[in-house]
């Protein structure tokens, strides 16, 4: 699963560097770098609160985070992010105009469709791949516990 405080720490820089990037006079196009990390944070973070909702079964049984402790993560991640994001917007427009922000956000629906596509559909079968190991691993640990007791049944008997 994403990390939302790690997800949130990468974003608070990418963030800071664009601030003062626009405060020196930088082109957006410039800062390019910057805005895609942004941008992938925030994605990461919007697939986080996904997972969360529909958590591994592994996770649901050894989570060392109460349910409540990571909503609270995910809801003030995402608060910052959207005033970030907000701010961004606002020093976007005042620097390159309007139509720059909108130019942006058609990049980052973008952006995050090919994340959807590549890196988290990736991830969700990786995901699934080790829950079925695992469970094909237990299944087998405990045939062979219960074929083990039984052999030892027998030559307790004979």
């Amino acid at each position: 699963m994403i990390d939302p405080v790690s997800a949130m720490a990468t974003a608070t820089a990418a963030f800071n560097a664009l601030k003062k990037g626009v405060e020196f006079g930088k082109d957006i196009e410039s800062m390019a770098g910057d805005i895609g990390r942004w941008m992938s944070c925030l994605s990461d973070v919007e697939q986080a609160e996904k997972e969360a909702k529909n958590p591994p079964i592994f996770k649901k049984i050894v989570n060392s985070k109460s349910v409540e402790a990571e909503a609270l993560e995910l809801f003030m991640t995402k608060r910052k992010m959207q005033q970030q994001r907000d701010e961004l917007r606002n020093l976007i427009s005042w620097s390159a105009g309007p139509s720059a922000w909108d130019e942006l956000v058609k990049t980052e629906v973008k952006i995050r469709k090919e994340r959807q596509e590549t890196l988290y559909k990736q991830r969700e079968k990786r995901r699934h791949f080790v829950e079925v190991a695992t469970i094909i691993l237990l299944i087998a640990l405990g045939a062979a516990a219960i074929f083990g007791f039984i052999i030892f049944l027998m030559n307790f008997k004979g």
